[in-house]
């Protein structure tokens, strides 16, 4: 069985975050295409995927040749390169994309500045353009934009089998958790009904745990708030203290236990502080506690 697929691979300009975005009829489509390193390229394998690519492709890259000698490469190697479908970005936004003569209809690709876009046995040329048109125009971090560009493939027509599974891969420098490595969203949906659908909303979760202050998302941590936050702490029984809205040391440490306990701590804030965000989702999570 191939992985009959339609993808994305972008870098962008402003952050430097590299990412490839993909949807197949195909179990674990996330385990196999997807590849990408931090300062150096994305690129995504596929058709009758050859996973050799992805760390291959990097290597070249990170030797500093162009996606399209990294291309060349790695099908003068290949005695299969017909059957295979790939494309690769760099960190330059220098984009190449291959299809072989032995892919099923309808493959085909597209590239352009900072990305390659590219699918086969889909369900016309109008996938892949949908791909494109929509990353051109949606605003957003590059997360965003290749999620929206694959529904758009979807509406499109998509994979003409159907769908199954979805993934999304971003790297940023130090952008992992706790900042030990570059795998700043690593998501798939292995086998689902609308995979990119589900898709969506593990990124709106990863948003939630592991998204990074904006700043006007910082408030002072007052009186009302502190007592609110001891009310719900007390309910749920990490907090035995007074009520009294004092963010006192008793306190923090009650609300850092709890803060780990629903994976909100990377968006903890040092002193008297909080997350708007944190702030609204414990409201909404804890509303009945809260309002006692």
């Amino acid at each position: 069985m191939k992985p009959s697929t339609f993808s994305l691979v972008a870098f962008d300009p402003k952050t430097g975050d590299l990412g490839v975005a993909v949807e197949s009829k195909f179990l674990s489509v996330g385990a196999v295409v997807p590849f990408a390193q931090a300062g150096i390229g994305a690129v995504a394998t596929q058709a009758w995927a050859n996973t050799s690519y992805g760390p291959r492709a990097l290597r070249i890259l990170k030797r500093g040749l162009t996606p399209k000698q990294a291309a060349a490469r790695l099908v003068a190697l290949d005695q299969h390169a017909a059957q295979r479908q790939f494309g690769i970005v760099d960190a330059r936004g220098r984009a190449f994309s291959y299809t072989g003569k032995g892919c099923y209809d309808w493959a085909g690709s597209r590239t352009g500045k900072n990305f390659a876009a590219q699918g086969n046995i889909l369900a016309g040329a109008a996938v892949v353009a949908a791909l494109v048109e929509t990353f051109g125009k949606t605003r957003g971090d590059l997360a965003e934009r290749l999620v929206a560009a694959l529904a758009a493939g979807q509406a499109a027509g998509g994979d003409q089998r159907g769908q199954e599974s979805a993934a999304l891969l971003v790297v940023r420098r130090k952008g992992g958790y706790g900042g030990f490595n570059d795998r700043y969203i690593d998501l798939r949906v292995d086998d689902h009904p609308a995979p990119i659908d589900e898709l969506k909303r593990l990124l709106d979760l990863h948003h939630l745990y592991l998204g990074k202050t904006n700043p006007t998302d910082i408030l002072p941590i007052d009186a009302k708030i502190a007592c609110e936050l001891q009310t719900l702490m007390h309910a749920r029984g990490y907090y035995d203290g007074a009520l009294n809205g004092a963010w006192d040391t008793a306190t923090q440490k009650a609300f850092r236990e709890f803060a780990g306990v629903e994976n909100v701590e990377e968006r903890l804030l040092d002193g008297a502080f909080i997350d708007r965000v944190v702030l609204d989702f414990l409201r909404a999570r804890f509303a009945p506690e809260m309002q006692r």
